[in-house]
């Protein structure tokens, strides 16, 4: 049997049609209305929810890897485009629950396990909270150090003549 969306649909009689049923069942209770239809949620949403609550981790220089930071710095440049916040996260999204990568460079001197875990505390968080979906999993590849001597690619790119 398949499901055609209307079988928790109330059925109307002409005088609820008019107006006229809504006054008299003013009253009567209809159920939750969380569950009077359903929510979607894009896998960008999702990621850029737990690329935010990456990035707020202390510890966390970046996201994503070095060939992904350039184009990102590259398309940032272009007058209109904004920075991705998403950078660094893929994500599968079901109904009800979805799955995190995270990719991250982290500032040298912090402890790995310490910022991984944080990080993925972070993101389940966020996600539970902002999105409703179970978090099942959350990976984290460290891809990177950030040296206290390194300049960053942004520095690095800067014009040679004035």
């Amino acid at each position: 049997m398949t499901d055609t969306g209307q079988q928790n649909r109330p059925e109307t009689s002409s005088a609820e049609s008019t107006g006229e049923g809504a006054r008299k069942n003013a009253g009567v209770k209809r159920g939750d209305p969380g569950t009077r239809g359903r929510t979607t949620i894009a896998d960008g949403v999702v990621e850029k929810i737990a690329g935010m609550a990456a990035r707020d981790v202390v510890g966390v220089h970046a996201m994503g890897s070095g060939i992904s930071r350039a184009f990102g710095t590259a398309r940032e440049r272009v007058p209109g485009t904004t920075k991705s916040v998403s950078r660094g996260v893929k994500v599968e999204v079901g109904e009800t629950q979805t799955a995190i990568d995270l990719e991250i460079i982290i500032d040298y001197g912090v402890s790995i396990t310490n910022v991984a875990g944080a990080v993925r505390e972070s993101v389940i968080s966020a996600v539970e909270w902002m999105a409703g979906l179970e978090v099942v999993e959350v990976n984290i590849t460290v891809s990177d150090v950030k040296l206290p001597d390194e300049e960053e690619e942004e520095d690095e790119e800067q014009p040679r003549l004035r």
